[in-house]
């Protein structure tokens, strides 16, 4: 488990009050998730556009409650971006980071290192690359030695086979095998979703999330699918100690996952 994650909390623009956090104080990171749907945050099933709904029409608002709920991270996708290829809600992305001072990480159509400066440049703490992962990975090398610890990869899966745009498209490519090629590349995480169980509420797929973890350097972040606070309880297990977290999505906004339970029993394993 890699707790120097280079998620440094950042100060929220509104104020300028500078947030301070020690790196090492946090074992494991649930991380809530904002996915922007043309303006709004949504929550998808099983990354199918068609089947949406829409939770809040404020994303920076419900960063907002995120963060007094006692979060500290949040994982943000610009959903409208992974399928253009090109980032498409930047006004929300940039309302939150100036609503907020959580630490942000920030996925959805980057793919050049031109976005990868520029969300950099307004206050991301890290951005997560995909599709250009699987086809450009020279791309996320350079981009990783350049912003050390601020360059994650996100694998999407299903049936441990990667899928790129938007989740649109099957590869055959072996989640391992992409995974591989990004050890000793400072890359800081490799976020792993179970395509086929996100947003469906069925628990993560702990079981591959875990192998892949320990079976690379690199630490891993489990989603798709985070159910209940036995999955919380889950990923603070003995077995899942190379993890470096999770993203908990539709449990938090439906209310199966109480926010206030989950930091507790977070907190209580870091005092064990």
């Amino acid at each position: 488990m890699a707790l120097d994650s280079g998620l440094a909390l950042r100060a929220p623009r509104n104020d300028g009050k500078k947030v301070s956090a020690n790196p090492h104080e946090q074992s494991v990171i649930l991380f809530p998730a904002i996915d922007l749907k043309e303006g709004r945050c949504v929550r998808l099933q099983q990354g199918d556009m068609a089947r949406a709904t829409v939770f809040n029409h404020d994303p920076a608002a419900q960063a907002h409650i995120f963060e007094t709920q006692g979060f500290r991270h949040l994982h943000v996708v610009d959903l409208d971006g992974a399928f253009a290829g090109k980032p498409m809600n930047v006004t929300a992305v940039e309302r939150i980071l100036e609503t907020v001072g959580l630490c942000v990480q920030l996925g959805g159509g980057i793919r050049d290192m031109k976005t990868i400066e520029g969300w950099l440049d307004k206050g991301v703490n890290r951005v997560i690359i995909g599709t250009a992962a699987v086809r450009d990975p020279a791309l996320v090398k350079e981009a990783a030695r350049k912003f050390p610890k601020r360059v994650a990869v996100g694998l999407d899966a299903r049936d441990g086979k990667v899928a790129v745009e938007g989740w649109a498209e099957q590869s055959e490519l072996d989640v391992l095998d992409i995974a591989r090629r990004f050890e000793d590349a400072g890359v800081a995480a490799i976020i792993y979703t179970d395509v086929a169980r996100d947003g469906m509420l069925k628990g993560i797929n702990w079981d591959a999330t875990i192998a892949l973890a320990e079976a690379i350097s690199i630490p891993v972040i489990a989603s798709g699918g985070l159910a209940s606070i036995e999955d919380v309880k889950t990923m603070i297990e003995p077995r899942a100690r190379k993890l470096e977290g999770a993203i908990a999505g539709r449990a938090l906004y439906d209310g199966r996952l109480d926010a206030a339970e989950a930091l507790k029993t977070i907190r209580a394993a870091r005092g064990r």
